[in-house]
């Protein structure tokens, strides 16, 4: 093939000559691998089950590209191209570990915990968190930033009430998504916009349509899964709160780092510096509001007693930063809940992605991904049909790239042209993006989102999926509106005007 020559991804036309089965079977391979590694390993089988399988279908779409006509240097720099788009994901998971630890260290997320346990109840727990998740995300535009930061501190407070953590973990996510769905500061929804030429408030109000029915639904599961109040969790939250205000300063002034955090991501301070920023500052709170904490991480860690007071601050707040907070307050309970954070926690959710990354990009380098598409756009028949596989498309596109960027940027360019020769307006297809790409990125174990949740949360992505209510909810109500012909809206009701204004403000606004 003459592709074999350049690192150019194929273009459609030549991907039609590929065999469908052909390129279908590296997909049916890893299915039957990660299935395989699911049933063997369980809730372990992200702990190297799965990427053993993504490699070994990386392998498989290799030698059917190189059968195809591909050099082993175009499939690689194509690996090399997937996994270095993957990199700031990388780099912004490493840093969230290093925020955990040191937020651990400082009391920030002792006093979030402590507070929270004053103010909610076990009965309205997993609504509450929720709803909190989801304004602190439509604030700021970023799920990740509150995952690894109110999400960490929901997931105390679940421990401390002797809740589900996998109930609490989709109530965080669910509420983390639907701000960040409708924020206009996110970058998915910049991207959607972007890359359907839809203009982004044109898009955000009809994402309206199945974004607040999905989380009424959402929150009203919620309200009904809520704790009931028993003696014994009481009794555990009196002795969480006690052993919190015994052992580390607990005050309002220790959520200033949070405070700073959010601020940043405000004011769109790029989320890598904002969270690195964030994780220093809960060191130098550490150093200076936690002296007795800090001095029990020394003697845990077991720096020589020779050091010096500022050597051994010094010390303690690197190795949280890289190895995470371990407490040894003599509260197993506590201890447990305490220990968490660092770098280091992070490195079996990077080495997933890395995986999952080199597996999609093999398949996009060597033409089999567009194949498929193709395949699918083909048996298009209805509108109704139209919808229905963006859907599937995406959903598809999130399993086999593990990435949601990709997930919205690959279909929304292969169907944009389609929706127009249908006489739909392109904000049915920005709508449509959102509600399946993004919606059930972090339902995928080894999608860049899901691998950051499980990570982050600490709870397995296939426990929490089934609490995910509103992800879940996203393209079910989307496949709803699309049969019923609901809000789905023609072409000529979008003016050549708007569209024309709005290239040029998404040409400024858009994530590339």
């Amino acid at each position: 093939m003459s592709s074999s020559t350049s690192n150019v991804p194929p273009s459609t036309e030549s991907a039609k000559s590929i065999p469908l089965s052909l390129a279908l079977l590296p997909v049916i391979l890893l299915m039957i691998m990660l299935a395989g590694s699911v049933y063997y390993f369980s809730d372990n089988s992200s702990y190297g089950g799965n990427q053993i399988g993504l490699l070994i279908a990386a392998a498989i779409a290799s030698i059917i590209g190189v059968k195809l006509g591909y050099k082993w240097e175009v499939i690689e720099k194509g690996i090399i191209d997937g996994i270095s788009n993957a990199m700031i994901a990388v780099l912004i998971l490493l840093v969230v570990g290093s925020l955990i630890g040191s937020w651990m260290l400082s009391g920030t997320v002792q006093s979030l915990i402590y507070y929270g346990l004053m103010l909610i109840s076990a009965e309205w727990f997993y609504a509450a968190a929720c709803l909190v998740c989801a304004i602190a995300a439509m604030s700021i535009g970023s799920s990740w930033t509150v995952a690894g930061t109110l999400g960490v501190a929901f997931m105390g407070m679940a421990a401390a009430m002797q809740l589900d953590p996998a109930i609490a973990a989709g109530a965080v996510i669910s509420g983390a998504y639907f701000g960040d769905k409708l924020s206009p500061l996110s970058d998915t929804t910049n991207l959607a916009s972007a890359v359907t030429n839809t203009p982004l408030f044109l898009h955000i109000q009809n994402l309206l349509w199945t974004t607040i029915p999905s989380f009424v639904i959402a929150l009203i599961l919620f309200t009904f899964m809520g704790g009931e109040p028993s003696l014994s969790s009481a009794q555990s939250v009196s002795e969480t709160m006690d052993g919190l205000d015994g052992n580390f300063a607990i005050g309002l002034h220790l959520l200033l780092p949070v405070a700073f955090v959010f601020a940043l991501a405000w004011l769109r301070v790029p989320a890598l510096p904002t969270i690195l920023a964030g994780a220093l500052l809960g060191g130098l709170f550490a150093v200076i509001f936690q002296p007795d904490a800090v001095s029990r991480f020394v003697i845990v860690s077991g720096f020589s007693s020779d050091l010096s007071g500022i050597e051994q601050n010094i010390l303690a707040v690197w190795k949280v930063l890289f190895d995470g907070y371990q407490s040894n307050i003599g509260n197993d309970a506590l201890d447990s809940l305490l220990s968490r954070g660092g770098m280091s926690s992070m490195l079996n959710t990077v080495w997933l992605i890395l995986c999952a990354m080199a597996f999609g990009s093999v398949m996009e380098t060597v033409g089999l991904l567009q194949r498929i598409l193709t395949a699918i756009m083909s048996s298009i028949e209805s509108t109704t049909g139209l919808i229905i596989t963006t859907v599937f498309t995406c959903i598809g596109a999130n399993v086999m790239t593990a990435d949601q960027y990709i997930a919205i940027v690959l279909p929304g360019r292969m169907f944009k042209l389609e929706y127009t020769k249908r006489g739909l307006a392109p904000q049915n297809l920005s709508r449509t993006l959102e509600d399946s790409a993004t919606m059930t990125s972090p339902l995928i174990p080894w999608n860049t989102c899901g691998a950051y949740m499980a990570g982050t949360l600490g709870v397995a992505t296939l426990s929490y999926l089934p609490y995910a209510f509103f992800n879940l909810l996203g393209p079910i109500l989307c496949i709803a509106f699309a049969v019923t012909h609901f809000r789905i809206i023609p072409l000529e009701t979008s003016s050549d005007e708007e569209l024309e204004a709005d290239v040029e403000f998404n040409r400024e606004k858009s994530v590339s």
